[in-house]
């Protein structure tokens, strides 16, 4: 009498070399495979890393535009000081510009772009001196410091220079004198002269002297795989 010996092709059979299920584990299934881990460490959902490295970045950019924007009453100052003023006539009935053909008001807004375009280089190249690492907060800190700083310093030109009130101001100079216009910023543009200027120079500062990061030289390096 023969043994029958099992068939291949019997399913409940184990196959000589095939590994055997573990205790407690399903035939037919294998371990479970470890779950990749999110890049860089950051855990997804709230409370992981990426929630301080927002408010970091957050926090950055409103220091960066405040401290920048403060500096516009300087520039405001210098404007009031540097301008051209525009000499106004008061013949008694009605207040003339004693020099029509005259370029002091275009003079006025050339001299606050170009107060703007200087502070917007000093501005990123400080910035830059003093984080040298960089970073979007910055980046956009500097740009809003810049926006409101040519702000503050159109207005502290217009409040501490001559009356903006006309009629007050040819009263006060009485009839066949002249006085001077008040400050003014016609041409709007003049404002992004400051940002744009600080966004400049800080990116390509950073791009030209910023650090670099260097490989690690500890990490693991690629095998050749024999075929």
């Amino acid at each position: 009498m023969t043994v029958p010996t099992p068939s291949e092709h019997d399913p409940d059979h184990p196959h000589a070399g095939s590994p055997r299920a573990a205790p407690g584990e399903q035939p037919g299934t294998g371990p479970a495979a470890p779950q990749p881990t999110p890049p860089y460490g950051v855990e997804a959902g709230y409370g992981g890393e990426g929630g301080p490295l927002v408010r970091r970045e957050l926090r950055e950019a409103a220091v960066c535009a405040v401290a920048v924007a403060v500096v516009g009453i300087a520039m405001g100052l210098l404007w009031l000081w540097l301008a051209p003023r525009v000499p106004l006539y008061n013949n008694g009935e009605v207040v003339l510009f004693k020099d029509p053909e005259g370029e002091q008001a275009i003079g006025a807004e050339g001299v606050f772009a170009l107060l703007g375009l200087a502070f917007g280089a000093v501005s990123g190249l400080v910035l830059f001196a003093v984080r040298r690492r960089g970073g979007v907060g910055l980046v956009v800190g500097l740009a809003l410091g810049g926006l409101l700083g040519s702000v503050l310093a159109w207005r502290v030109g217009v409040w501490f220079g001559p009356e903006t009130d006309l009629p007050a101001a040819a009263r006060a100079a009485g009839k066949g004198a002249t006085f001077d216009a008040p400050l003014e910023l016609h041409a709007y543009g003049m404002l992004l002269a400051w940002p744009v200027a600080a966004t400049l120079v800080h990116l390509v500062t950073t791009a030209l002297f910023g650090p670099r990061e260097t490989p690690d030289a500890g990490a693991a390096q690629p095998q050749d795989w024999e075929s």
